[in-house]
């Protein structure tokens, strides 16, 4: 959430292996930051202080923790703000302010001349954006220009005015390793912990973002009830689950907050029913998904939509207290609704929140819906990649549970073996359930355990096919369990070591394409072709995204990438056709952004089918080279290009009399160098020798033809 850089400067080689301890330089480029973390106690008498904020220079003082005035007055340093945000955003950068925060360095620092830095500046623009166009370029050349006329000093008033304090809260409500341990980390000091406060199992608890509150978003969003068509889209696509539906009673609203929002809920399986769109301001990223993707809009004036941007500061208070007001409300009732539906799973609240990945991440949007439809009984093995780093990264972990503490059991092994490590989950799953149903048996032959409740739960075994199911089994083993607590004999513990085993588990391995495609491509195999019941979810980027864009074998012929600086000649392995080669393996291939109900779909037949299962997930990406707020827009390009096909190969049909391929989605309607040419992936080599660009994506557009002509003649092929 925040990286702290140590920088020093000098004429003869520096050989300094060691942190900054009295910087002549700080800079801060998140205001947000000088409200949990003693920035300028590293900062020299006399020294610079420079602060990226959305206050002029008259008003910002009154900003700032009173811990940071006090540094500031007694340290005497020389105070500048500068609007990052505001000159990248006019620009067309998004959030991007790096050359703008390193030009205000050079500006006021005197490191070296301002001429040389300023003609250096722009010399690194040319050699590391000059393959991205030159107007990408010329933004950032124009961003020096506006940087250098935009840094303001700030006059410093001779005593601490401010009644605000860093602070870094954790509330009174939270777990006492969270408040001892995690606390501590959260504010950098996590070094100076004992090691007697670090668990012995390595266990950590889950559902602790929540206690970041990072507020790095300069803008969130913003719900108009009057516009809202209810379906859900905002919520579904949010990388962070910082954004959520909910229909409730209407008595509900007697304790709301004045600025709570609600609607009448639509549709007659929620009349009566109020509902609101809530965002969580302080874990938001501001990545406007839910805005791009908000079908929603005002017909007098369409740039209105149901969901608009606003700047985060001035809502911050007031979102907080409503976001906090929201999560106290009672979960909509399940019975109300359909989980296996755009709305439906939004309505379930998610058990994977508040991550640690990018800003518009592709991946994060589908572990999220995996958790909201199949959580309470989730076992997830996850390769070592972005997963496993937004997913169990110190000091906090996003994977959550629900209110009655079931959630995602998660663990990650090595890069190279997670299918096996799942595998092993699943058999280990498989053991412990049977031997809980031999101990339920042998104990109800002897009388310790009701024979009827026995049987009913040995019977609850097979038939756990729903949702409402689960449920009811999941009670009949806490009555067990209940039960079990009063018997002290060996058997009787034993059973109730294991007695949640006779409630259905799912069990998954997550990971990306560089796992799935390439390192871990002999196991992966091996373990679909075990008949097992394992499901695998392949979070597709087509590049190592985690280890800085290197080439897979799922990199499309064309793209640019680490290790095919001059564009990949060969063809994406089919991943897909591969498994159904099988022809037991469930195999699907889809796309949120283009086609949110088929993804739906696919996650829940996928985890109801009693064998192996396949998904690929097309996941947008940084190392693609494209603006992210469009990403779910890059995803209908892709499918419409023929680039990635959606379908589902289910082998169940067979039983029927039918094929088990179903297409998805249509023969390729849009130019496949349209889509290759809006990122810079594609776009990079054309730059550079588009005589080879343009070859390589005819020859990817031909491929991508002759595959779904392919998958056309396999749909139509009689079972």
């Amino acid at each position: 959430s925040m990286t702290v850089s140590h920088l020093r400067f000098g004429p003869e080689p520096i050989r300094s292996p060691y942190l900054i301890k009295n910087a002549d330089y700080v800079a801060c480029h998140n205001p947000s930051f000088l409200e949990k973390y003693d920035l300028l106690s590293a900062a020299k008498p006399g020294g610079v202080f420079l602060l990226t904020s959305i206050h002029g220079p008259d008003e910002v003082w009154d900003t700032l923790p009173a811990e940071v005035q006090k540094h500031i007055i007694d340290k005497k340093l020389k105070f500048y703000i500068i609007d990052a945000f505001r000159i990248a955003e006019e620009l067309g950068l998004g959030a991007r302010i790096n050359v703008i925060m390193q030009t205000a360095f050079f500006k006021i620092s005197n490191v070296i001349d301002l001429n040389l830095a300023i003609q250096a500046i722009k010399d690194a623009i040319e050699k590391s954006y000059g393959k991205k166009g030159e107007k990408v370029v010329n933004m950032n050349n124009a961003a020096v220009d506006a940087a250098l006329d935009k840094v303001y000093p700030v006059k410093v008033p001779g005593q601490v005015t401010s009644k605000t304090h860093i602070s870094l809260t954790i509330p009174d409500d939270a777990p006492q390793f969270v408040k001892e341990v995690t606390a501590e980390l959260l504010a950098g000091r996590g070094d100076l912990l004992p090691v007697s406060k670090m668990p012995c199992d390595g266990k950590f608890p889950t559902g602790t973002t929540k206690y970041e509150k990072r507020n790095i978003a300069v803008h969130i969003p913003v719900w108009e009830p009057d516009l809202c068509i209810q379906c859900g889209q905002c919520s579904l696509v949010c990388p962070h689950a910082a954004i959520r539906i909910k229909a409730y009673e209407p008595d509900v609203l007697e304790n709301a907050p004045k600025t709570f929002k609600s609607t009448d809920a639509k549709g007659k399986d929620f009349a009566g029913l109020k509902f609101t769109v809530q965002v969580a301001p302080e874990d938001c990223t501001g990545c406007t998904a839910c805005v791009v993707n908000c079908p929603g809009k005002d017909k007098e004036n369409p740039s209105r939509k149901a969901i608009n941007m606003a700047l985060q500061e001035p809502l911050r208070l007031t979102e907080r207290e409503n976001f906090d007001f929201f999560l106290s409300i009672l979960d909509t009732d399940p019975n109300r609704f359909k989980r296996a539906s755009i709305k439906g799973s939004q309505l379930v609240p998610p058990l994977f929140e508040f991550s640690g990945a990018c800003a518009g991440c592709g991946e994060t949007a589908y572990v999220k819906l995996l958790t909201q439809l199949f959580g309470d009984r989730l076992y997830i093995a996850n390769a070592t990649g972005c997963s496993s780093i937004y997913g169990g990264n110190l000091p906090t972990t996003p994977y959550t549970k629900r209110f009655d503490g079931c959630g995602p059991a998660w663990s990650n092994s090595l890069f190279e073996d997670n299918a096996e490590f799942g595998y092993g989950m699943r058999l280990a799953v498989n053991k412990f359930r049977t031997w809980a149903a031999e101990l339920l048996t042998a104990l109800a032959e002897k009388g310790t355990v009701d024979k009827t409740a026995a049987q009913t739960l040995l019977e609850g075994l097979a038939s756990q096919t729903t949702q409402a199911e689960i449920e009811q089994q999941r009670r009949r083993v806490e009555q067990l369990k209940e039960s079990l607590k009063k018997n002290s004999s060996a058997e009787a513990e034993q059973l109730l070591s294991v007695a949640d085993f006779l409630v259905a588990k799912s069990v998954w391995m997550i990971g990306g394409d560089g796992w799935a495609y390439d390192i871990g491509y002999g196991g992966l195999d091996h373990v679909l072709a075990s008949g097992d019941n394992v499901n695998v979810l392949v979070l597709d980027t087509e590049v190592y995204s985690n280890t800085g864009g290197q080439m897979s074998k799922s990199t499309p012929l064309g793209a640019v990438a680490q290790f095919a600086a001059g564009g990949k000649r060969m063809p994406k392995k089919d991943m897909g056709l591969l498994a159904m080669t099988y022809g037991g393996i469930y195999v699907a291939a889809v796309a949120m952004g283009a086609n949110p109900n088929q993804a739906v779909k696919a996650f829940t037949e996928a985890e109801s089918y009693e064998g192996p299962s396949l998904i690929l997930a097309y996941s947008h990406c940084i190392a693609h080279g494209i603006n992210m707020a469009r990403g779910y827009e890059i995803q209908k390009q892709a499918v419409a290009s023929g680039h990635w096909p959606l379908y589902r190969f289910d082998p169940r049909r067979c039983a029927e009399g039918k094929n088990p391929l179903q297409l998805d989605s249509k023969a390729p309607t849009m130019d496949y160098a349209e889509f290759a040419f809006t990122q810079n992936r594609f776009r990079a080599l054309k730059q550079v020798d588009p005589k080879v660009a343009d070859e390589l994506v005819a020859q990817a557009k031909k491929i991508a033809e002759r595959r779904f002509a392919l998958l056309e003649k396999l749909a139509q092929l009689e079972c």
